[in-house]
């Protein structure tokens, strides 16, 4: 049955099938239950490279080509992907290896702050303000997401065991990069949203949509905390190395 709305991004479709079916056009073996999906640049594929990773497959699409990596670790196969900027590609590589077999997804990328908190500190959204449009089409409309209860409980667990510090967030989750105006800026913080991102709250939806569960830290990049002035700072670079490593060790420790 379709919820029907006079705002189209409103209307959900909670009963038919997909005309185009996520694994449509898979031709790999099933990949590895557990998968970090990481907004981290060139360090992904230089890991990978280091770490004899398999390309398990590569989706193609008419702007770039993704791989997605198979690490083999002494206990258990971990997917690697470089993810897409942005919720609905993301999504849409998410929906593809959550149907063809990860079930314990990790994100992890940079966040622009709308507090004032440093670069390069690790933030873990508990929920996320669905100001996107892709989760719509995954869930029923509402305010926010809330992240799942497990995979937030092994990230921190895993950055306790590290001794690195953190902060639980609420994050604002954006489709316009360019349209994050002073007083919008001041709004969402004004509600409790200390961060702000483009992809938590469609890959939650996505994820609880098609059955996995899905965690995400992120690190602190640039800074709209003075509305007056941007400040770009080094964009959270200084962390893509560590974030990688973090992830994959939060995935270790996802057991449940």
């Amino acid at each position: 049955m379709i919820i029907k709305n006079e705002i189209p991004i409103l209307e959900y479709d909670d009963a038919s099938r997909e005309v185009i079916p996520p694994d449509h056009d898979w031709e790999g073996e099933k990949l590895p239950e557990k998968c970090l999906f990481a907004f981290l640049g060139d360090v992904v594929h230089r890991y990978a490279a280091e770490h004899d990773a398999k390309v398990a497959q590569t989706l193609i699409t008419v702007s770039h080509d993704i791989k997605i990596y198979v690490l083999h670790e002494e206990k258990e196969d971990i997917c690697l992907v470089q993810s897409p900027i942005g919720a609905a590609a993301a999504s849409q590589v998410l929906d593809t290896l959550v149907n063809c077999g990860c079930k314990k997804v990790i994100a992890v990328g940079s966040c622009g702050v709308l507090a004032d908190l440093p670069e390069n500190a690790f933030m873990v959204p508990t929920k996320a303000l669905r100001a996107e449009g892709t989760s719509y089409h995954y869930l029923p409309a509402s305010r926010y997401i809330e992240l799942d209860e497990e995979p937030i409980s092994v990230i921190e667990k895993t950055f306790e065991k590290h001794g690195l510090p953190f902060v639980t967030c609420t994050t604002w989750t954006t489709d316009g990069f360019f349209r994050e105006t002073k007083d919008m800026v001041s709004y969402r913080l004004e509600e409790g949203c200390s961060v702000v991102e483009m992809e938590c709250a469609a890959l939650a939806a996505c994820s609880r949509k098609r059955g996995a569960a899905f965690g995400q830290f992120l690190f602190t990049a640039d800074s709209l905390a003075n509305v007056q002035e941007y400040d770009a700072r080094d964009f959270g670079t200084g962390s893509h190395e560590k974030a990688l490593r973090l992830g994959l060790d939060v995935l270790r420790d996802f057991n449940g």
